[in-house]
């Protein structure tokens, strides 16, 4: 069975947390190793240390929302998750200090015992998980690639870029709110949401933002855009939504549909706020995209692309494309060729 994207993607954060930790104990390790003992038991012992406490947190960490039996922790509220994970941090850690001093010592004459050593190492461990535990919910909730460029300063000053857009809008949203109230209806578009993103991390998209019932993925111009895997995202998340469709009648009563549009074309992207910065884009791409997107009520498809996202990208077999009359835009000179998006006959996925 082939791995997903997203899978990848989690498995080499998980990959290079470790080698970083590993790395670091180590470090750490030779640093507090007594003098009598050779330097690179200490290091030995450090990186084992760092496989059995920092490999497993950060497992937990990344992979969490993809194990179903640890569902209910999404439930729980603030005071409830965090004792659940503070119990398990200390579990962990020393568990795992405890059985890396216990491997260490087959062999010898040498046993555990809780020195001054081992308090240090506590201390160093729960530093270490706090510090990974930040930068992981960081990024989960900015994003790992915003994460990244804000640390980089990629977008200190902006700098003009060309991107692509996929916006995707919850059908009949009003409706739906009325019809399961405001408590019900957050967890509908939580779930809508979830299978979105998992299409998302397949076609290497970006989740911008999400504005009410709206979502907005980007991807930069690369390959990833010229391989067409922006065209197929929609559809994606529409076998995902199908996928789980028996799950959202029982929880919800309902399964939820989309309208999608996709364009191209260049923004400016920056950094912009003071008491709460994120990334942001300004420019004329992404209000085509929405007036396109609003362009989809009133047409026989639910997703929509413009001609010039289509000049730059490759269609994937599975998908065939439905010229429509060209669309005017305030502010455009020109108007706006598009065209409908949709499976070919006889397909059922992409």
């Amino acid at each position: 069975m082939t791995m997903s994207r997203r899978n990848r993607r989690e498995w080499r954060i998980i990959l290079w947390i470790s080698l970083a930790s590993a790395a670091i104990s180590a470090y750490f390790g030779q640093a507090v190793a007594p003098v009598d003992e050779p330097p690179l038991q200490g290091v030995v012992q450090g990186i084992l240390t760092s496989l059995l406490i920092a490999t497993p947190i950060t497992f937990f960490e990344v992979r969490r929302a993809r194990i179903n039996s640890l569902a209910w922790m999404r439930r729980l509220p603030l005071a409830g998750y965090f004792l659940v994970k503070v119990a398990f941090y200390c579990v962990v850690i020393v568990g795992g200090l405890v059985l890396a001093r216990l491997l260490m010592s087959i062999g010898t004459r040498q046993f555990v015992i809780f020195d001054p050593i081992f308090r240090s190492s506590v201390f160093f461990a729960i530093a270490m998980s706090v510090v990974g535990n930040l930068i992981i919910e960081t990024g989960r909730l900015l994003g790992f690639g915003t994460l990244k460029n804000l640390l980089l300063g990629r977008y200190a000053r902006p700098r003009s870029e060309q991107k692509a857009f996929l916006l995707i809008d919850m059908k009949d949203s009003t409706g739906l709110a009325e019809k399961l109230g405001a408590i019900r209806f957050h967890e509908l578009l939580n779930a809508f949401f979830r299978d979105i993103a998992d299409a998302a991390m397949e076609c290497d998209a970006e989740i911008h933002k999400y504005v009410g019932d709206e979502v907005i993925l980007t991807w930069p111009a690369g390959p990833a855009l010229k391989a067409g895997d922006c065209l197929a995202c929609p559809f994606l998340a529409q076998q995902n939504i199908a996928r789980n469709a028996a799950r959202y009648r029982d929880r919800f009563g309902a399964v939820p549909e989309f309208r999608a549009a996709l364009h191209c074309g260049e923004i400016v992207a920056g950094e912009i706020g003071d008491v709460r910065r994120e990334i942001a884009y300004v420019g004329d791409t992404l209000n085509v995209a929405a007036r396109l997107l609003e362009a989809s009520k009133g047409l026989a498809h639910d997703v929509l692309v413009s001609a010039d996202l289509l000049a730059m990208v490759r269609l994937p077999a599975d998908l065939r494309i439905e010229p429509l009359p060209t669309l005017s835009i305030r502010g455009r000179d020109a108007p706006l060729e598009i065209a409908g998006l949709s499976l070919g006959v006889g397909q059922d996925k992409v």
